[in-house]
């Protein structure tokens, strides 16, 4: 009796072990499938056409009147540069030495090449052959409106391309205070300067 009653507890518990192995199993194979659908799911390459829908392209427009995140405008003049459709004048935040440094440097990094360190337009490119700007210094831009300065940087003008990808909003209103900064200490007169500051070397191509 005792013979038997083994027997039949290790037929028990093999019959367990292979419901067990088998709901395991099913169990793996249903996490893996539900995996892979969700891995290989149907989708479209950037710019890949489509026949679903009408015009054939797969990208779709922008619904009309939505605003992407990051990309609602509260200060048109903070993004153009104009005031009523014109170019306005002045900042749309305060300049400090902070955002003058900022614009020293970014003037540096992405003008100086072509506008020279003092805005004179001698920079490296024109010494090689390339179109020389016109100098920051002349009255045309000594009196040009910043909104001027920050359409050009935006938009590019004559020789000179947009700016607009590789200097953001903020710096391209630092660098036109640093320009403002070139101006005035390039244009200043002896009379206005505080007594035992230094004089200005005048501009390249102007005398005083």
């Amino acid at each position: 009796m005792s013979r038997g009653r083994e027997i039949r507890k290790q037929k028990a518990e093999s019959r367990n072990d292979f419901w067990l192995l088998f709901l395991l199993s099913a169990f793996c194979l249903l996490i893996f499938s539900c995996r892979q659908k969700m891995s290989n799911q149907p989708r479209y390459d950037p710019l890949e056409p489509s026949d679903f829908f009408a015009d054939g392209m797969s990208a779709r427009p922008r619904i009309a009147g939505t605003v992407a995140r990051g990309e609602l405008v509260t200060n048109p003049f903070l993004v153009t540069g104009k005031i009523n459709g014109v170019d306005g004048d002045g900042f749309p935040f305060p300049i400090t030495a902070d955002v003058l440094d900022r614009g020293q440097e970014r003037f540096t990094i992405f003008c100086s090449e072509c506008h020279g360190r003092l805005g004179d337009g001698n920079g490296m490119i024109p010494s090689r052959g390339y179109r020389r700007p016109p100098s920051f210094h002349t009255e045309a831009l000594r009196t040009a409106k910043t909104g001027h300065f920050f359409d050009v940087m935006t938009n590019g003008f004559g020789a000179m391309p947009t700016y607009a990808p590789q200097v953001p909003v903020n710096d391209r209103w630092a660098i036109i205070a640093y320009i403002r900064a070139l101006q005035i200490s390039q244009n200043t007169q002896l009379p206005k300067l505080p007594s035992g500051a230094p004089a200005p070397s005048p501009a390249h191509g102007e005398s005083r």
